[in-house]
């Protein structure tokens, strides 16, 4: 595909909304039984799941957890861990030694500046060690119940791919997708995304011949033009 100007690939705004609204009918959206991050019971553990799982399959995910959990529970049982400890239950996920730092960072904060209860802003949250936009996103729609369309690697395919954004990073595109999702598709976006991107529009080889949003997607009219 040619090179293009940041923001020339996109659809205009009554497409964009189109497109969103042919996701909420062709996708089942947010299921009664999702749950917060990792499944975990309560915000606290939400974060701290969320920053284990940088970069690390679902299992490995779970199994770290699973091991910090049965240590510690809250943010000053954490911090009496030693550094040794935590990593060693925290191993299966990778960059244990990275994330431990982080954790005990974020306990320290937690406690310091927050009175042990995780914040309930994108802003606050993100201030806090270990968090980045994804994670707070995260947190915010599971645990909170926010409007928040979150952004995985999923999410940032398929709405660069078909032009409902043009951004870069996965942050830019989540940024991008507050003003560019209609206000309807905020609180369910994330899902009718994430399960578009793993049934439909896949990394490798999307099912873009029979897909219900190939008139509207920029990347099927471009592989087109490539093949006439």
């Amino acid at each position: 595909m040619a090179r293009h100007a940041r923001g020339e690939r996109l659809l205009p705004e009554v497409e964009v909304e189109e497109a969103f609204r042919r996701l909420k009918h062709e996708m089942p959206g947010r299921t009664l039984t999702a749950k917060g991050p990792k499944d975990q019971p309560d915000a606290f553990r939400s974060v701290v799941s969320c920053i284990l799982s940088a970069q690390s399959l679902d299992r490995n995910t779970a199994a770290a957890t699973d091991n910090l959990f049965a240590l510690a529970k809250t943010p000053d049982e954490m911090l009496a861990l030693t550094d040794e400890e935590m990593a060693a239950a925290i191993r299966p996920c990778g960059l244990y030694n990275m994330k431990t730092r982080n954790l005990k960072r974020l306990c320290a904060a937690l406690i310091e500046e927050h009175g042990r209860t995780v914040p309930q802003t994108r802003e606050e949250l993100m201030a806090l060690p270990g968090v980045g936009r994804k994670c707070a996103d995260i947190v915010l729609s599971f645990t909170f119940d926010a409007d928040v369309i979150a952004v995985d690697t999923h999410v940032n395919r398929v709405s660069n791919r078909i032009g409902i954004t043009d951004e870069p990073t996965a942050d830019r595109t989540a940024a991008a997708l507050v003003h560019r999702a209609p206000p309807w598709a905020q609180r369910d976006g994330h899902f009718w995304l994430i399960q578009f991107g793993k049934a439909v529009c896949r990394s490798q080889r999307p099912l873009c011949e029979t897909c219900f949003l190939n008139d509207l997607c920029l990347y099927f009219t471009a592989q087109k033009t490539v093949m006439a």
